[in-house]
Order: C-alpha cells, then structure tokens, then sequence
C-alpha cells in the first residue's frame, strides 16, 4: 500500500488539505444505498432528514449498505475519475469497512467527529491468452483461481526477477493491509497493520513448493504472474468484484495516484479494527 497514512480530520474535503474544522457542508452530501430492504429503508429514512445532492456534485458520500456495496461505490469513483471521501453506515452482514448504524443516527455530529484513513489500491494490468487487456484496480486484493480440476501453473516474478518458477496451487493473490483481513486471511495469509507499507503475497492451497506459505512484500514491489501450460490449466484473475478469465499474465503495483478516503467514528477506524482481528477467537 501507497504509504497508507490516518488523518485526524480532512479540512477542506474538497482540496483535500487536511486540519480541524468546527463543522462540514451538510449540502454537498451525497446518499448511495444498496438494494437490500434494509439498506433501503434507512435511505428513506435518511433522505427525509437532510438535504441530498447527487454524486457528481458532491464532497462526501454516505454508503448505506455491506462492506460489498462499498467496494462497489469506491470503484465507481475510481472508475468516474472524481473521488471523495466515503462515510459508510453497515446495513450488510460484515461490515469491517462500515460504522455502526442506528435509526435515528445523528449524521451531521457523527461526520464532524469520524477520523480520516487514507488508502491506495493495487493496480491490476492484465493480458488474456488471446490478446485482449484490463486495466482494473482492487482495494483488497488481486487474486488468480484456476478455471478447471485441474491445479494451475504460475510462475511468479517480483521485481523483474523470478522467485518461484512453478507455482503449483489452486490460485495465489496480492492483498493490500486494508483487504489482509477478507480473503488473504481465509487463505491463511498474514494480517498487515494499515501503516506497514507491505503487501500480502499469498497461495491458494499451493502443491508445489510444499512448504512455500507466502511472502510478505514492500508496497513499492512490482509483481508478476505468468500463466505456465494456460491450455491445460486456464487461470482466472479477479480484482475485488471484476473477474478476466483465461488470463495470460498480470502485472500488480500499487496506483498511487488513485488515493481513496474512508471515514470512520471513534473506535471504529480501519487501522484499530485490523489490529483486533489478530486477537480474534
């Protein structure tokens, strides 16, 4: 991750400085809510209260949903060009990227309060078997499955220098701190504080090497997936909620020019609730 740094407030959201201030623009919010009845109940309840104004020409957004429908909402920016903090209120199941909601929430008090972490995703290059490119990023991870029975062959590179030449397994993937959490940690990967500037290198239930259990990188690194024998043992590659199949080779390095803004109440920030997990039972 780019440097990943926790601010105590961001100022003037629209330039992005960052300082303390008594109170935030109420009119430039913006309300986005998944389709779950219960996200869509809070978004009527929410709308009544407080004056909305449409994402285009909004400071901040309020995310009613799961930590999926966030993902959703912060590749939208990304994929718009135009990025602004995200406040999220969970009305999913998990909710590890979410604030608590409460009917009858007071936003206005809670926005003025929330603390400010700041994260980069990786940026995924990708070449398909037959020529065809994605450009795509993943906020936790970039991850390649095998498509059939049978196990893939990749060979992994970092750095323009080959580290394992066969990589026997079900897949492997590349995991941010913020995303060291979800799949990296069903994997059996480490958990990264937000601060480490590391990046998770994980296997999916690798075969060969037998006792290869991962790689814990610099968030600068550059690495490198080729597809060994794709014919026999096509390769899928998913970066969060995007999938490319019959992948050829991938290319991930963290987009530093893409920085995303969470925001977060009071013991409930991202870099607090990652340190909890590891004591987790």
């Amino acid at each position: 991750m780019a440097q990943p740094h926790i601010k105590p407030w961001l100022g003037n959201w629209a330039t992005g400085t960052s300082g303390l201030t008594d109170s935030i623009d109420m009119t430039k919010l913006a309300l986005l809510a998944s389709d779950t009845p219960r996200a869509q109940q809070a978004f009527r309840e929410l709308e009544e209260r407080y004056d909305w104004v449409p994402i285009e020409e909004a400071q901040t957004a309020v995310v009613l949903g799961g930590d999926g429908y966030m993902l959703h909402a912060l590749h939208s920016m990304l994929d718009n060009g135009r990025v602004i903090p995200a406040y999220g209120l969970n009305l999913g199941t998990v909710g590890f990227i979410m604030n608590r909601y409460k009917t009858g929430i007071d936003l206005e008090k809670r926005l003025n309060k929330a603390r400010a972490i700041a994260i980069c995703p990786i940026r995924m290059q990708a070449v398909t078997q037959t020529g065809a490119s994605a450009n795509w990023c993943a906020i936790n991870e970039v991850s390649l499955l095998r498509e059939t029975r049978q196990t893939a062959k990749i060979e992994v590179s970092v750095d323009d220098r080959v580290r394992i030449e066969e990589l026997v397994c079900d897949g492997v993937l590349l995991s941010t701190p913020a995303g060291s959490t979800a799949y990296n940690l069903s994997a059996n990967g480490p958990i990264l504080p937000l601060d480490s500037n590391l990046l998770a290198l994980t296997p999916i239930s690798a075969f060969r090497p037998r006792r290869w259990r991962g790689a814990i990188l610099p968030d600068r690194s550059k690495v490198k997936f080729r597809i060994l024998e794709p014919a026999k043992r096509p390769v899928l590659a998913v970066a969060d909620q995007k999938e490319l199949r019959d992948i050829a080779e991938v290319t991930l390095e963290i987009a530093r020019e893409s920085e995303l803004t969470l925001l977060f109440d009071k013991g409930q920030a991202l870099d607090e609730r990652i340190v909890a997990e590891q004591f987790a039972t």
